[in-house]
């Protein structure tokens, strides 16, 4: 499978975080399964446009919350595990997508409608 990833360069979230995001989406939606290879710092940098450094950055955080591993002969791979507890976590916010849709929200309004939920949990 082909990694695909958008950069915003004008967005205020930093271009190396809005790759590990979508990074954590792809896993998290089980289009990148464990053991699945993504592309070299240097080759998704070059197809995003930033520094190379900047995938580095994403590629140290998805490693350090344990959503990749790097080794040094099979390069960037999806992390054992790194889906297996979210199976039913998967399935409700699948419900939640569908259940906002069909009430008219749209993207937007799905993660304002979490981080209203995520706010109030912190209470």
């Amino acid at each position: 499978m082909s990694l695909q990833v958008e950069v915003d360069l004008s967005s205020g979230v930093p271009p190396y975080e809005q790759i590990r995001l979508q990074v954590v989406a792809h896993v998290s939606a089980g289009r990148l399964h464990p053991g699945d290879r993504l592309p070299t710092i240097r080759t998704l940098a070059s197809d995003l446009g930033v520094a190379a450094g900047t995938v580095a950055r994403a590629y140290r955080e998805l490693e350090h919350a344990g959503v990749v591993t790097t080794r040094r002969r099979t390069g960037t791979v999806v992390a054992v595990g790194a889906t297996g507890a979210a199976d039913p976590l998967r399935d409700a916010a699948a419900a939640l997508v569908a259940t906002a849709r069909a009430a008219g929200l749209d993207d937007d309004g799905v993660l304002d409608l979490v981080r209203g939920a995520l706010l109030g949990e912190r209470r």
